[in-house]
C-alpha cells in the first residue's frame, strides 16, 4: 500500500491547485483521474468497491478522502474508520459526525468535518463543535456563501473547504477570497478551472 498523504501535504497541494474533485459515480471517478486536482472526495461506494476506488485515486497521484457517511455497508462507528484505515488506501475521511472525525484524526487519517450551514442555529453549532480539536479541516456547505465563510474563517484557525453549489469561476474566487483554502465540487467544469 502506498504511503498516505498527511494533512500538511494536502494543504501544500491545495495551495498549488485549490479545487478538490468530488465524485459520486464511476463516470465521475474516470474523469477526475486525469484532471489537475490533487485531491478527490469520494461520495459513493460500498464495502466491496471502496478499496479499489481509493487505490485508483492513489495510482493517479491524488489524495483519496472518503465520505464515510455515504459508503454503503459502513455504520457510524469507530470500526468504520478502522476499516477505511486498514483495508483501503484512503488518506482520510469526511463526516458530519464529530466523534468519527476525531477518531480518524487520532488514527492518523486526514479528518474533514463537514457542516451544513442552513441557518443561524447551524452556524452556532459549527462554532461549538470547532471549540474542540477533532478536525484537520472543515468543509462548509453550501460553499456559495462568502459572508458565512468569512465569519467562520475569522473564528477558527482550521483550514476551510467550501463545497456545494460552487458552479463557476466567480463562486470559486468568492469562496477563496472569503477565507476558504479550497473548494470541493462535483461539477466537472469547475475541476478544469
Amino acid at each position: 500500500m502506498q504511503q498516505r498523504v498527511t494533512s500538511h501535504t494536502l494543504l501544500e497541494q491545495l495551495e498549488e491547485f485549490p479545487v478538490i474533485a468530488a465524485v459520486k459515480s464511476e463516470a465521475g471517478l474516470e474523469k477526475c483521474l486525469t484532471c489537475e486536482s490533487r485531491a478527490v472526495f469520494v461520495l459513493y461506494g460500498d464495502l466491496v468497491s471502496i478499496g479499489g476506488i481509493a487505490a485508483r485515486i492513489h495510482e493517479a497521484g491524488k489524495a483519496a478522502i472518503v465520505h464515510i457517511d455515504l459508503i454503503d455497508g459502513l455504520s457510524p462507528r469507530e470500526v468504520a474508520v478502522d476499516f477505511i484505515r486498514t483495508a483501503t488506501a484512503a488518506d482520510g475521511i469526511i463526516s458530519t459526525r464529530p466523534a468519527l472525525v476525531g477518531y480518524a484524526r487520532q488514527s492518523g487519517l486526514i479528518a474533514v468535518q463537514r457542516f451544513f450551514v442552513l441557518d443561524s442555529l447551524a452556524l452556532q453549532n459549527v462554532r461549538k463543535i470547532l471549540a474542540g480539536d477533532s478536525a484537520d479541516l472543515i468543509e462548509i456547505l453550501p460553499g456559495a456563501m462568502p459572508k458565512v465563510i468569512s465569519r467562520i474563517a475569522a473564528s477558527t484557525s482550521r483550514p476551510i473547504i467550501a463545497g456545494g453549489l460552487i458552479s463557476d469561476k466567480e463562486d470559486v474566487l468568492c469562496a477563496l477570497g472569503a477565507g476558504a483554502v479550497a473548494i470541493s465540487s462535483t461539477n466537472e467544469k469547475v475541476w478544469l478551472m
